[in-house]
């Protein structure tokens, strides 16, 4: 009796929340990971370095995840979300902007991304993550699937939107299409070949959809 009896909480005193206690331990993971892949890059980032700067046992990782992308992955989506809810009063949205007017949309979309990867806290570990998975193919290959295939769906819909409603030629390959917006700002970003901004992405809508011949 005497064992169970000192398990109880002292009068006066909640039982801990184990709840609380977990989303304090996976945000001190998450901000553990984050930091290391920038300070070390993603072949020294260590799920036992993760676990020690974040001050929980590595048992505590291998718990919630299978691998350190994985850990570093679901972090970066989680600082994502947690980026949109600062900026925004709104519930976060995971969905493309429909107002009829395709070149508004994307030109809306490429501004939101030119801020994110503007932002400090995005740049670095996405850099990181980014650089890694160029010359890891297996990581590639992880964040494709994971972190961009999902944006590049929600382009991919837009566009056939668009192309139904014709402001999009038919008969044209839209993952081709789709390129035209994204590959020269992943490029210009990741390789230092020019600034980013909002004219840029403007300019690169405008392009795309316009064409470079004379109208």
């Amino acid at each position: 009796m005497s064992a169970q009896r000192s398990a109880q909480p002292a009068p006066g005193k909640s039982a801990p929340d184990s709840t609380r206690r977990s989303e304090k331990s996976r945000r001190a993971i998450y901000d553990a990971a984050l930091a290391l892949v920038v300070e070390v890059g993603y072949p020294k980032t260590t799920i036992e370095g993760i676990a020690a700067r974040a001050g929980v046992g590595k048992q505590t990782i291998y718990r919630w995840w299978s691998s350190k992308a994985d850990v570093l992955m679901e972090a970066f989506l989680d600082l994502a979300e947690r980026s949109q809810q600062e900026a925004s009063a709104e519930p976060v949205s995971y969905t493309f902007p429909d107002t009829g007017d395709i070149a508004a949309d994307l030109k809306t979309v490429l501004r939101a991304t030119v801020d994110e990867l503007r932002d400090p806290r995005f740049e670095a570990p996405s850099r990181a993550l980014a650089a890694e998975g160029v010359v890891n193919e297996q990581l590639g290959r992880e964040l494709v699937a994971k972190l961009l295939q999902p944006s590049l769906d929600l382009y991919m819909d837009r566009l056939r939107a668009a192309q139904a409603a014709g402001q999009v030629r038919e008969g044209l390959d839209l993952r081709i299409a789709l390129e035209f917006f994204i590959s020269p700002l992943a490029q210009r970003w990741l390789q230092h070949t020019g600034p980013i901004s909002h004219e840029y992405t403007d300019t690169l809508v405008d392009y795309a959809l316009h064409g470079l011949a004379p109208r």
